[in-house]
């Protein structure tokens, strides 16, 4: 077979490959809240302009990796940044965010490459949703001028005994002391006391309820149990009592934490809470606000959320966990 003629064969075997692949080559794409990352397959196949197997090869993976980018725009663009706002509405009003975006996808990593029984080529990139370089949120997230201080409990109402407590155990071994004899009474004389006039009791002062309730201690995170409800995971979430005040925020938290390592996890599975630490405060939400992307507990609950942070800090580093 001479050069034409393979030249020929080459051509007819990548239209081959054209006409077999549909015209979708994109693997659908995922963000994996569980994970906080982001996850496409990319695939293309090369142009009948190859003139040899090696070319078409390279190719082939050229056209994957930009289809991997536009698949990641994609993914990226519809992430809720709050329970109101995507990246995409982001990137339509400010230009320094959709630079960061674009330069952020164009960052992602290849994390497997393969050649396909057809001849086409795949990749599989991904991006994470947190993190100190390349990260959605490094690149979404605005660094608020001030810290807010996290709320007092409302004090008219008491704060809810938690549904998992922190228990001590005390055992106390102590032998007594060996018993000595008592020696002789000597009888004294003792005048007779005079009566001491009995005064009536004062009534106690009125204290409020968060005052006098005090934290328990111990608890290593918060897990808010959103099961049934349709909790839609945002990067932003806030967390709400009945009232409607907020009890936790992105502007109640270091913005470098939060760059770092996200305001909360999300699952699905009651085993995978482990950001929550060895034993969490486990309260159950009672509603969800602003398009179900922001849990609203209870005044007890959350007043005993804010006592207990305020003993243990489990809010300030960011031990959350939401599970949906």
């Amino acid at each position: 077979m001479n050069r034409m003629s393979i030249g020929k064969y080459m051509l007819l075997m990548v239209l081959a490959v054209i006409l077999v692949l549909p015209s979708g080559l994109a693997k659908a794409s995922g963000v994996d809240w569980n994970d906080a990352k982001i996850t496409v397959q990319g695939m293309g196949i090369a142009p009948p302009r190859a003139v040899n197997p090696a070319q078409a090869r390279m190719l082939a993976r050229r056209a994957a990796v930009v289809d991997g980018y536009r698949q990641l725009a994609e993914a990226v663009q519809g992430v809720n940044v709050d329970a109101e706002t995507t990246v995409e509405n982001m990137m339509v009003t400010s230009d320094v965010i959709k630079t960061k975006v674009n330069a952020m996808i164009k960052g992602a990593r290849v994390i497997a490459e393969s050649v396909t029984p057809d001849g086409g080529y795949q990749v599989t990139m991904e991006v994470s949703m947190f993190g100190v370089s390349n990260s959605v949120a490094q690149a979404v997230l605005t660094k608020p001028a001030v810290v807010e201080a996290f709320p007092e409990p409302v004090a008219s109402v008491a704060p809810a005994m938690p549904s998992v407590s922190v228990s001590v155990n005390v055992n106390a071994n102590v032998t007594p002391a060996p018993s000595l004899p008592t020696p002789p009474s000597i009888p004294a004389v003792t005048p007779p006391a005079a009566p001491t006039p009995v005064q009536p009791a004062a009534p106690a002062a009125p204290q409020s309820v968060a005052s006098n309730a005090g934290a328990i201690g111990g608890f290593t995170g918060l897990v808010v149990d959103c099961r049934g409800l349709g909790l839609k995971p945002v990067m932003s979430p806030v967390i709400k009592n009945a009232e409607g005040q907020s009890i936790y925020g992105y502007k109640n938290l270091d913005y470098d934490k939060v760059i770092a390592e996200g305001m909360a996890a999300y699952t699905t599975n009651p085993d995978k809470i482990s950001r929550a630490g060895s034993n969490p405060l486990v309260v159950k939400a009672v509603s969800l606000d602003n398009h179900n992307g922001n849990p609203v507990l209870s005044v007890a609950d959350a007043n005993r959320v804010l006592l207990e942070n305020g003993k243990s800090g489990f809010l300030d580093n960011l031990k959350v966990v939401f599970l949906r």
